[in-house]
C-alpha cells in the first residue's frame, strides 16, 4: 500500500512536467526530426514524379483540346521539362520556410506523436504508398474535376456577358478639338 501511495505520489508529481512538454511548442530541431522521420525529400520527389504524370495528361488534353493534336516530340519535351524541375528544385529552403508553418500549428508534444506514427511500420507504410495512392486518386477524380471545371467556366463566361449586358452604357464623348 505503502508503495502505491509513493507511486501515485510520483505520478501526480510527474504530470505537470509532462503536461508542460506537450503544450511546449516545436523547436525548429523538433520539427527537423520529424521531417526526417518522414523522409520528406524522397517523398517530396517521388509526389512531384508521380503527379507529373497526372500533369502531363492533364497538358496533353488540353493541348488537343486547344490546338486538336499534340506535336510528336511533346512527351520528350515535357519529361525533360520536368526531370530539370524536380533537379533543381530548391528542397532545403522549401523545408526550412516551412518550419515557423509547422511551429505555429504544432506543439512538441505533438511533433513527438507524429514522430512515433511515422516511425512505425504502418507509418512508414503511409509514407511508401502516398504517392501512389495521391495519384491513382488523381487520376480518379481529373474526370470529375475536368467536367466540373469546365461547367464552372461555361458559368462564370455567362455571368461576364450578363455583367456587360447589365452595365450602363456610357454616353458617347464629343470629339475633342
Amino acid at each position: 500500500m505503502k508503495r502505491m501511495l509513493i507511486a501515485l505520489a510520483c505520478l501526480a508529481f510527474a504530470l505537470p512536467g509532462l503536461a508542460q512538454t506537450a503544450d511546449e511548442p516545436a523547436s525548429k530541431d523538433d520539427i527537423i526530426l520529424y521531417l526526417q522521420t518522414m523522409h520528406s525529400h524522397d517523398l517530396f520527389r517521388r509526389t512531384m514524379e508521380v503527379q507529373s504524370q497526372t500533369m502531363q495528361q492533364l497538358f496533353r488534353e488540353q493541348i488537343i483540346k486547344d490546338k486538336g493534336s499534340v506535336p510528336p516530340e511533346f512527351d520528350e519535351h515535357f519529361k525533360k521539362a520536368m526531370d530539370d524541375l524536380l533537379q533543381h528544385m530548391p528542397i532545403d529552403e522549401i523545408t526550412d520556410a516551412m518550419i515557423p508553418a509547422y511551429q505555429k500549428h504544432f506543439t512538441k508534444g505533438d511533433i513527438a506523436a507524429m514522430n512515433a506514427f511515422y516511425s512505425s511500420p504502418v507509418g512508414q507504410k503511409v509514407l511508401q504508398e502516398l504517392p501512389v495512392v495521391m495519384q491513382e486518386g488523381s487520376q480518379a477524380a481529373m474526370p470529375i474535376m475536368s467536367k466540373y471545371l469546365s461547367e464552372w467556366k461555361d458559368h462564370m463566361e455567362k455571368e461576364m456577358q450578363d455583367i456587360e449586358k447589365s452595365a450602363p452604357k456610357a454616353a458617347p464623348q464629343p470629339p475633342k478639338q
